[in-house]
């Protein structure tokens, strides 16, 4: 997955069109992640126990990533994610580039 933890990212689709968010958690298997403040959801449990009361728990459900879109953290442009290999000392180095459409300024 091109999206790491950490990332800024802007939804595009559903419910939450265009908020905006920070990565909390990634799940590389189902290409889904967990966006804070988005799709946030109520899960209502039971008593377990005579004196116990039933609770409401919120939380934020996972998103697939098809759904969101890279900000980039300088320019705030959306874009994709791309790579570079840069070659310095007889060394390759892959680098990260948080936005493609950006300026040079947005390489990590």
């Amino acid at each position: 997955m091109k999206i790491k933890i950490g990332d800024h990212v802007r939804v595009t689709t559903g419910k939450n069109k265009g908020k905006d968010g920070k990565v909390q958690q990634v799940f590389p298997p189902s290409q889904r992640l967990i966006v804070e403040g988005v799709n946030k959801t109520i899960k209502h449990l039971r008593k377990q126990r005579g004196g116990q009361r039933g609770q409401k728990i919120e939380y934020f459900a996972p998103i697939h990533l098809s759904n969101v879109r890279l900000i980039s953290p300088k320019s705030g442009v959306e874009g994709r994610v791309g790579f570079k290999k840069i070659h310095t000392e007889g060394l390759v180095k892959k680098v990260r580039q948080i936005c493609k459409k950006g300026t040079r300024e947005d390489i990590e």
